[in-house]
């Protein structure tokens, strides 16, 4: 009887499954500003690597054994572009950070296969945000299990030291280490715009305080050459 043996490295891990990032604009924009956010609080940081809706395979030739956190942080691993994160390739070190931003498509089964996911392959910090409803539900790694966070607003993220301020009224704040909010693309433009308009008032308004002063000395030195002209010796006054 012939048995055939299928070889690790002729395996295919497929680096896409056809998918949108996000199945709504809502969805979307919360993945780019938490990417993007993150990517500013770690930009010093070449050993932290990120990335958003990335296939993540944790096992050796099991192309099967895969998913694709929205976002992932990952502590000890060089920044860069991957087509996919093969623990394996990576000194086997698993995403510490995931996080997750609920859509209407997402069944309970769904959900509740990505927590057993990440329970398994050992993620640290899990976050799922619901941006419909602004409920943020958080778990942290206790030995083998992932904790709930009884109380997520004011929470500190132990990995990213980010604070998540949450509300049933308004949407997630996260803050950064130094105390500043996480901002989008357009609140950054809209911030970039404003210091250049002040900076252009600000020219505007040390060039004339120059001309002012040089209207003044020209006035002082016609005065002073009209003493001198009655024989007044202006620097005597």
């Amino acid at each position: 009887m012939l048995v055939q043996i299928r070889h690790p490295e002729r395996l295919i891990y497929p680096e896409s499954d056809g998918k949108p990032m996000g199945e709504n604009t809502l969805q979307v924009k919360w993945i780019v500003a938490i990417l993007n956010g993150l990517e500013g609080v770690f930009r010093d940081r070449p050993d932290v690597f990120l990335a958003a809706d990335l296939f993540w395979y944790p096992q050796y030739a099991d192309p099967t054994n895969v998913t694709a956190p929205d976002v992932m942080v990952v502590f000890g691993r060089p920044k860069g572009d991957r087509p996919s994160y093969k623990q394996w390739e990576e000194e086997n070190i698993p995403p510490q950070v995931v996080f997750e931003i609920q859509s209407p498509g997402n069944t309970a089964d769904e959900l509740a296969g990505k927590f057993r996911f990440y329970r398994r392959h050992q993620v640290e910090e899990y976050y799922l945000y619901d941006p419909a409803t602004h409920q943020l539900q958080a778990w942290v790694r206790s030995g083998r299990r992932l904790v709930p966070v009884k109380e997520v607003n004011g929470f500190v993220s132990p990995r990213l030291k980010v604070r998540f301020e949450v509300s049933e009224s308004e949407p997630m704040k996260l803050i950064r280490p130094d105390g500043t909010r996480f901002r989008t693309y357009l609140e950054l433009l809209s911030d970039a715009e404003e210091a250049q308009r002040q900076a252009a008032a600000e020219r505007k308004r040390a060039e004339s305080e120059r001309k002012r002063a040089e209207s003044q000395r020209k006035r002082a030195d016609a005065l002073a050459a009209k003493l001198r002209e009655l024989g007044v010796d202006p620097d005597a006054l």
